[in-house]
C-alpha cells in the first residue's frame, strides 16, 4: 500500500536484463503458519548488455529475508542493500549462483498474488508479477529459467505436492512430513510458475498426441467436486486435438495438469503443465451449472491449454505485449469454440460483448492501446482492450491473409520464436514474411487507442450500371491526444438485389466478378470503391462477420433492415440487421419518454420478429439471439448522454408489447421445446443448447404477460427441471415477476436445495442482484449478510456486487447517488487486502462522462472520496487518477 504517487513505466523505456538466470532451483517448506522458501539461481551477465558487471537488482515484496550466499559465500547485512521491494547485490564474475532463504506467510495473503491459502490448499498465481512475493527473482517475462521445483509439507494434510513439468522424485520426509520434485525441461519465465499442495482428488484419463505420444490427463478437485470434472476433460481432449489439426501444435510434456481452486482473482491461468483454475472454469454438471457455464468451462480449458504454445513456448518479451498472448490465444479458442458449437451464434455473442463493454472501455478515462505505451499497474491492463480487441485485430489478419495464409504465418511465428520472449511486432513480422505483404500500416491497431468510425454512403448510376460505396474512416480523440492516422480496416460485403439474392462482385478495372462475397481494404481516410455491372439499385450488407472492430453508419431505413433480416446470406448481418432495427425502435421510445408523451412501438419490430419466431428452417440458437433486444448498457454506450429511466421504461416497455403482441407463438415455441425437455436427458451439445436457449427467451417475454397458465409453466419447470439451465431461467422469471408468494418460496427452495454449493449459489445471488425490480440496493446490502458470502472471495463479490453495478443499471444508477457510495465503501474496503479486485469493481464509476450533470457531479465525488480515503493500492490508485484526470 502507497500514499505517495506510483512511478509510471513506459513501453519506450524498455531495456533488455543485466543478468539471466539459467536454471531456477526451488525448495519450499509449507507449514500452517509460515513458510521457507530456499532459492538457487544459476545466473549469468547478459551478453547483449556489454562488458562490465553492474548491480544486480531484485524483485521481492513482502519477504523476510533469513540468508543469502553469493558464489558460495554467505553475505552479511553490509555486502548488500534491501528495501520494500528490492535485493540488490553486487556480483564480481560473469557467471555465479546465488542461493537465499526467505519467510513467507500464504496462511494471511487476501490479495490472492504468489503463494496463498485457499479453502486449506497452498497455490499460486505468478501472473503478472506475483513471483516477487515468492522469493527475490528477476521478475520478469525476457528472463526465462529452466525450473526445478521441491516441495516439501505433512502428508496428512496435503497429500497431493504439484509443480511445472514432469514428476522426477518423491519420498517420505520427519515428522509425518513427505516431498515431491518437479522438472520442468522447458525455458519459462517466473509468472508461468506454479505449486500447488493439498488434500485433492483427481480425475485422470489420458491423450495420445499425432506422432503416437501418450500424455497423461488430470483434473485435481476437492473430494466433493470430483463428479463435476468430466465436462472439464471432455474440453481438454477435443482441445488438444483440435490444436494439433488448425495450427498443427502438439503437446509437449508427459503430464498435463488443471487444479480447480476455490478462491481466484482470475478465470484460469496457463502456468506451464500446471494450469490452475478458478473452480467456477472447472466444474460443471447438468443439476448446478447452465449451459452457458458448460460452454465458458469449454472455452476456458481450451484457451489456458492453447496457451502452451501462443504464451508459453513463445512468450512476452515485455508486459506491453500482453496482447501478443491474449488477443493470439482469445482468437484461438473463439475458432474453436466456433467448431465446437455454432459459429455464427459464437460470433453474435462475441461482437454484442465487445460493442457493450469492450467499445465503452475505448470510450473511458482507462482507454489504451492494445499495446499501451504506459501503465503504473500491469493488473490493471487485463482489459477487455487487450484481450477481446486483440483478439479482433488477429482476427483481421487472418481475414486479410485467408485461412491458409495465417496457418503459414502461425507456423513460422512458433518455428521461428520457439522459446522466446517476443514482441507483437515479431508476430506480424511472422506474418509478413509468410505471406509477402506489408503490414507496416496495419500495425497502427496495435498503437492507436480508440473505436474507428466507419461512416458509409452509396451511390447508384443506372444508366451506366455501377455502384460506388464511399467510406469516410475516423477516430476520437482518447485520454493519450495521439492524432490517428487512418486504419487497415477490412471490410467484408455483399450486394443483394430486390429478391435477396447475392449478386455478383467485380470492381472496376478487374477483368472478371470474383465471387459475391469479398473483401475491401479501406486504407484511407476517405476511399470510394465502384462495382461494375450491376444491374438494379443494391441493398448492401456490409462488414460481414463483423471484419473489423469498427462502429459502422450506414442510412438505411427500417424497411431495408427488415428485408436483410430475412434475406442477408450473411448470418451475422441478419442478425445485426435486427439489432439496428431494433436500437431505432428504442431510440424513438427513449425520445417519447423523454417527451412526456404515450410510449406507441413501430410494429415493424414486432412484423420482423415475429417472422423470425414462425421460421422453423433458422437455427433455434440463433432466433433466441435475434429476439434478445439490445441490453441497456448497449444503449448506454451508443447514447450522447444515457437517460438512465429513459432506456430502462423503453425497453421495458418493448419487450412487453413483443410479449403481447407474439404471445402464441412464443407459448408454442415455449411448449415444444419443453415438452422435448422433459423427455430428453441433459446433454451438453449445441443442438441442445440451442433448444433451451430458445426454451428460455420464449418464457422469459411470456411471463411478462402475468397469465395463470405462464406462472404455471414457470413453477413446473423450476420444480421438475434436472438442469440448471431451465431451473435458473425459472428461478429468474419469478424473481423478476410480481408475484411475490411464488418468488419468495423459489428463492428458499433453491437456497435450501444447494446451500453447501458455492458456485450455485454465486448464481443465486446474482439473479436477485440483476433484478430491475424496485429496491434493488436494499437486497444487494441484505444478502452481503447471507451466510453464503464472503467478501475475501473474488467470485462472490462479482456475482453480488458486480452484477448489481455492472448490469442493474436503473437501481445503481439511483437519482439519489446510493448506488455510487455503495460502490465507493466496497472499493476502499477491497482495496485493504485484494487490491486486484478492488480496482475491477470501479469500472461502472470510471464511465462517469456518459451520464447527465447530476449524475456525473455524484460520481466524481464518490472517485474523489476513494482517492482521499487513505493508503491506496497502485491498483485503485491508476483507475481512480485517470478517471479524475
Amino acid at each position: 500500500m502507497r500514499t505517495d504517487q506510483p512511478k509510471m513505466i513506459y513501453l519506450k523505456d524498455y531495456q533488455a536484463p543485466e543478468y539471466l538466470i539459467d536454471e531456477t532451483h526451488l525448495t519450499f517448506e509449507l507449514f500452517e503458519d509460515h513458510s521457507l522458501v530456499h532459492a538457487q539461481l544459476v545466473m549469468r551477465r547478459n551478453p547483449a548488455r556489454g562488458a562490465g558487471l553492474p548491480p544486480l537488482v531484485l524483485d521481492g515484496q513482502q519477504l523476510e529475508l533469513l540468508s543469502v550466499s553469493l558464489a558460495d559465500q554467505p553475505l552479511s547485512v553490509d555486502d548488500y542493500q534491501l528495501d520494500d521491494s528490492h535485493l540488490t547485490l553486487h556480483p564480481t564474475s560473469a557467471s555465479f549462483t546465488l542461493d537465499t532463504s526467505v519467510k513467507i506467510h500464504p496462511e494471511s495473503n487476501t490479495a490472492l498474488e504468489g503463494l496463498y491459502k485457499s479453502s486449506g490448499m497452498f497455490c499460486t498465481q505468478c501472473e503478472a508479477e506475483g513471483f516477487r512475493k515468492i522469493t527475490y527473482y528477476l521478475d520478469r517475462p525476457d528472463v526465462m529459467s529452466k525450473f526445478t521445483t521441491t516441495v516439501v509439507a505433512e502428508q496428512h494434510s496435503y497429500p497431493v505436492l504439484l509443480s511445472n513439468g514432469n514428476p522426477i522424485a518423491s519420498g517420505p520426509g520427519e515428522d509425518g512430513r513427505h516431498w515431491a520434485t518437479w522438472e520442468d525441461p522447458f525455458m519459462k519465465p517466473a509468472y508461468l510458475f506454479a505449486l500447488v499442495a493439498g488434500d485433492l482428488w483427481c480425475v485422470e484419463d489420458s491423450f495420445r498426441t499425432q506422432s503416437g505420444r501418450d500424455v497423461a490427463l488430470r483434473i485435481y478437485v476437492e473430494p466433493e467436486n470430483i463428479d463435476k470434472c468430466q465436462h472439464a476433460m471432455n474440453s481438454l481432449k477435443k482441445s488438444m486435438r483440435w490444436d494439433e489439426e488448425t495450427y498443427g501444435r502438439e503437446y509437449d510434456l508427459d503430464i498435463f495438469m488443471i487444479v480447480a481452486v476455490n478462491d481466484f482473482n482470475m478465470g484460469a491461468m496457463e502456468n506451464k503443465g500446471l494450469n490452475i483454475f478458478n473452480s467456477s472454469a472447472v466444474l460443471a454438471r447438468a443439476e448446478t451449472a447452465t449451459d452457458a457455464a458448460h460452454q465458458r468451462v469449454e472455452a476456458i480449458v481450451a484457451h489456458e491449454y492453447f496457451h502452451n504454445w501462443s504464451g508459453n513456448r513463445v512468450t512476452c518479451r515485455d508486459w506491453f505485449q500482453l496482447s501478443l498472448k491474449e488477443g493470439f490465444t482469445v482468437f484461438r479458442d473463439a475458432g474453436f469454440s466456433a467448431d465446437m458449437n455454432s459459429a455464427t451464434v459464437k460470433r453474435i455473442q462475441d461482437v454484442a460483448y465487445l460493442r457493450t463493454h469492450q467499445f465503452a472501455e475505448d470510450a473511458g478515462p482507462m482507454a489504451h492501446a492494445v499495446r499501451p505505451e504506459s501503465f503504473i499497474e500491469i493488473s490493471n491492463f487485463y482489459t477487455l482492450t487487450v484481450y477481446e480487441k486483440g483478439s479482433e485485430v488477429v482476427g483481421m489478419i487472418h481475414t486479410l491473409l485467408g485461412a491458409e495464409g495465417f496457418r503459414k504465418g502461425s507456423d513460422l511465428y512458433f518455428e521461428r520464436h520457439d522459446g522466446q520472449a517476443v514482441t507483437c511486432d515479431d508476430f506480424v513480422k511472422a506474418m509478413e514474411d509468410a505471406n509477402g505483404v506489408d503490414l507496416t500500416q496495419f500495425k497502427r491497431w496495435y498503437s492507436q487507442a480508440g473505436t474507428p468510425r466507419l461512416a458509409v454512403s452509396e451511390s447508384y448510376d443506372a444508366a451506366a450500371k455501377t455502384y460506388s460505396l464511399t467510406f469516410r474512416q475516423s477516430c476520437p480523440q482518447t485520454p493519450d491526444k495521439v492524432e490517428k492516422l487512418p486504419f487497415v480496416i477490412p471490410v467484408a460485403l455483399g450486394l443483394l438485389d430486390s429478391t435477396g439474392a447475392d449478386m455478383a462482385l467485380r470492381l472496376a478495372g478487374e477483368a472478371a466478378a470474383q465471387g459475391s462475397s469479398r473483401v475491401l481494404s479501406v486504407t484511407e481516410a476517405e476511399q470510394t470503391f465502384t462495382f461494375v455491372d450491376i444491374a438494379e439499385h443494391p441493398l448492401p450488407s456490409l462488414l460481414r462477420g463483423f471484419s473489423a472492430p469498427v462502429k459502422l453508419s450506414f442510412p438505411y431505413n427500417r424497411d431495408q433492415l427488415m428485408f436483410l433480416m430475412q434475406h442477408d446470406s450473411d448470418g451475422f448481418n441478419r442478425w445485426d440487421a435486427g439489432q439496428q432495427l431494433s436500437v431505432q425502435v428504442l431510440q424513438e421510445l427513449i425520445a417519447q419518454h423523454q417527451q412526456g408523451r404515450a410510449l406507441v412501438m413501430d410494429e415493424r419490430l414486432v412484423v420482423a420478429l415475429g417472422t423470425v419466431l414462425a421460421d422453423d428452417s433458422l437455427d433455434q440458437a440463433m432466433v433466441a439471439e435475434m429476439l434478445s433486444l439490445p441490453g441497456e448498457a448497449y444503449l448506454t454506450e451508443i447514447s450522447e448522454v444515457a437517460d438512465v429511466e429513459a432506456i430502462h421504461a423503453a425497453r421495458e416497455f418493448a419487450r412487453q408489447q413483443l410479449a403481447d403482441s407474439l404471445f402464441d407463438a412464443l407459448w408454442k415455441r415455449y411448449q415444444a421445446n419443453r415438452q422435448v425437455s422433459k423427455a430428453t436427458a441433459y446433454v451438453a451439445e449445441s443442438e441442445h443448447f440451442a433448444r433451451r436457449a430458445l426454451q428460455n427467451i420464449a418464457l422469459s417475454y411470456l411471463m411478462l404477460t402475468h397469465k395463470p397458465e405462464v406462472l404455471a409453466a414457470a413453477i413446473e419447470q423450476f420444480d421438475s427441471a434436472d438442469n440448471m439451465t431451465e431451473r435458473l431461467t425459472a428461478l429468474a422469471v419469478l424473481v423478476n415477476s410480481p408475484f411475490e408468494a411464488e418468488k419468495a418460496k423459489a428463492l428458499e427452495v433453491f437456497a435450501e436445495n444447494f446451500k453447501d454449493n458455492a458456485l450455485v449459489m454465486d448464481q443465486w445471488f446474482s439473479v436477485q442482484a440483476g433484478s430491475p425490480l424496485p429496491g434493488g440496493l436494499e437486497r444487494v446490502k441484505a444478502l452481503m449478510q447471507h451466510p453464503a458470502f464472503n467478501i475475501k472471495n473474488p467470485n462472490k463479490v462479482r456475482a453480488l456486487v458486480g452484477a448489481f453495478a455492472g448490469q442493474n443499471l436503473i437501481n445503481f444508477h439511483a437519482a439519489d447517488g446510493s448506488g455510487y457510495r455503495f460502490l465507493a465503501d466496497l472499493v476502499i474496503q477491497l482495496n485493504g487486502f485484494n487490491p486486484q479486485i478492488a480496482s475491477r469493481q470501479l469500472a461502472p464509476l470510471t464511465r462517469w462522462r456518459k451520464y447527465d450533470s447530476a449524475r456525473q457531479a455524484l460520481m466524481k465525488g464518490e472517485l474523489e472520496r476513494i482517492r482521499a480515503s487513505g493508503e491506496l493500492s497502485s491498483d485503485v490508485f491508476e483507475v481512480v487518477s485517470k478517471s479524475l484526470a
